[in-house]
């Protein structure tokens, strides 16, 4: 039986101060259940900082792979970092128990809220192998384009980190049931809670089977601590016996 517990931290993030951010994680670590993956909001260390360029985020992520380490599990989530361009990235990074670091720079960057003039887009599409099971990695506004996160037989899990606002709310809750029933696949979307200076954020942070159910998710609006479990022989049992990813249109994909 292959199966991995993991735990969402839906945090109410404090605009600008990653100190403050980063004590308030270590409080939801000892809080939270012992866990395979642990899985933290975009930005979670600034909050959605798209109009500055931000200062270099090195101990919000050592404090990941530290977690990592010490609790022999997966830590995820997404820092802005300063590239060598002026600009910054929206990397989401997978800290590994072993020191090891994978990550992905999101590729759609959310024009209306001005990133793409402070940020630049990724150019790869990463699937990270961990504890057995493929997990593809997204942030938050490209669960809009199904396109590229379109399963290829490639995944068994997407995690999606977000700062999504509660007047979209209900296209958060639908899109995550989406990419799960076309992908026949798990979907992590983790959410945050609170307010910045332009948005407030209801969290709806959820783990979704491939049948597009809520195998957990919270409905507080609050800094909620959300724990479950995936198995992958269930997820295997259906695609066989369910095969419509044998029957997908092929395509190239041009991300140039």
């Amino acid at each position: 039986m292959l199966t991995m517990k993991i735990t969402l931290f839906q945090t109410d993030i404090i605009w600008g101060d990653p100190d403050r951010n980063i004590v308030a994680a270590d409080r939801l670590f000892d809080a939270a259940p012992s866990s395979d993956l642990y899985v933290l909001p975009e930005m979670w260390s600034t909050g959605f900082m798209t109009n500055c360029h931000v200062k270099p985020q090195d101990k919000a992520l050592e404090w990941m792979k530290s977690k990592a380490q010490s609790h022999r599990a997966a830590v995820c989530g997404s820092l802005a970092m300063p590239l060598d361009s002026g600009k910054n990235a929206n990397r989401l990074f997978f800290a590994k128990p072993d020191g090891t670091v994978d990550f992905y720079d999101k590729r759609h960057l959310f024009s209306y809220g001005k990133e793409d003039l402070f940020f630049s887009k990724g150019n790869r599409r990463v699937i990270v192998e961990y504890g057995g099971i493929r997990f593809l990695l997204t942030t938050c506004y490209d669960l809009r384009f199904p396109v590229w996160a379109r399963c290829r037989k490639d995944y068994d899990a997407m995690i999606c980190v977000a700062n999504w606002p509660d007047s979209r709310q209900n296209v958060w809750d639908t899109l995550l049931r989406a990419r799960a029933i076309e992908n026949q696949c798990y979907v992590i979307g983790c959410n945050r809670t609170g307010n910045d200076p332009s948005c407030h954020y209801e969290g709806h942070s959820a783990l979704i089977d491939f049948y597009g159910k809520a195998i957990a998710e919270s409905k507080s609006d609050t800094e909620h601590v959300l724990t479950a479990e995936i198995d992958i022989d269930q997820l295997n049992h259906f695609r066989k016996k369910f095969p419509a990813l044998e029957d997908m249109d092929s395509f190239t994909l041009d991300i140039g």
